[in-house]
């Protein structure tokens, strides 16, 4: 990136907005280089304008980064999430990584339960499908001598899942209680280099 561009993105980080006059001021430019820089800049939609209207005269134009120009600065999601997981083994061993595994599907799937109340399986596989596509995961499923298939394309953490495989149970578990609980099983994945993550779901078992 252009390096006065790269410090428009800068000080727009350090102070959350700036108006032309004061990009000018802080780096020696006229109003119309400062311009030519932030017409590319939104542009490529690293920044928008508002107007803002101060105490006396016209509305000023007042920048700032959007989403998509704050995410140009690090964030270690991936490094966090694989080092708390590290720790947590640490302290409380495999068993103790599963159960905070559990506990997370669970608080994912809580805000999608009510629309599975009073579901076929059959609804509820396709309405889970449907869910990891809101999700971003593109999704699709399909029954097969009786039992059901969801193909998930897309894993939602790759680089968690990628330093911590265990972290796959989640998604088993997230399913399985979209699904009502039967047996769900994860039968390829991307991690492993499958196409898909495939949850196989089955009825569960009739009691004896």
């Amino acid at each position: 990136m252009q390096d006065t561009r790269k410090r428009i993105l800068d000080y727009l980080r350090r102070h959350g907005r700036a108006t032309v006059k004061d990009l000018g001021e802080a780096f020696g430019l006229t109003s119309t280089g400062i311009r030519q820089h932030l017409t590319v800049l939104e542009r490529d939609g690293l920044v928008e304008a508002r107007e803002e209207r101060g105490k006396v005269g016209r509305p000023a134009l007042v920048y700032r980064l959007t989403t998509l120009g704050d995410n140009l600065y690090p964030k270690l999601y991936d490094l966090l999430a694989n080092t708390i997981l590290q720790e947590v083994r640490a302290m409380a061993g495999a068993h103790g990584q599963q159960n905070l595994y559990r506990r997370v599907a669970a608080r994912f799937a809580e805000p999608y339960l009510p629309r599975m109340e009073g579901r076929s399986l059959d609804e509820r596989v396709a309405e889970t499908c449907a869910i990891i596509n809101e999700r971003g995961c593109l999704a699709e499923c399909r029954r097969a001598d009786g039992e059901w298939l969801i193909q998930q394309y897309v894993c939602p953490f790759p680089n968690v899942a990628s330093a911590n495989p265990g972290v796959c149970a989640l998604e088993v578990e997230f399913v399985r209680r979209l699904t009502g609980g039967g047996d769900v099983r994860l039968v390829s994945s991307l991690v492993r280099g499958d196409r898909s993550c495939t949850f196989r779901v089955r009825p569960e078992p009739p009691k004896p």
